[in-house]
């Protein structure tokens, strides 16, 4: 992994502090996750936990590439 990678990778995880420090994301998260336990096929209840872990995962990603947006056009101002 290259140093620029490396920078984008480490400025990424930095970046979901927003997410994971919100306390109804969490409640939510842990909602969720708790249905998910009661699920009785093991394939299937890994199966559901990561799609949802992917469409948060990409979720994420959209909200991140937006506040940079702003971020941006605040600094052009």
């Amino acid at each position: 992994m290259n140093i620029l990678n490396f920078k984008r990778k480490k400025r990424e995880l930095m970046n979901r502090g927003w997410k994971e420090k919100n306390e109804e994301y969490l409640e939510q998260l842990q909602r969720f996750l708790d249905i998910a336990d009661n699920i009785e096929e093991q394939n299937l209840r890994k199966t559901v936990i990561a799609q949802m872990l992917k469409c948060d995962l990409i979720l994420t990603q959209l909200a991140e590439k937006e506040f940079s947006k702003y971020e941006e056009k605040s600094k052009n101002s």
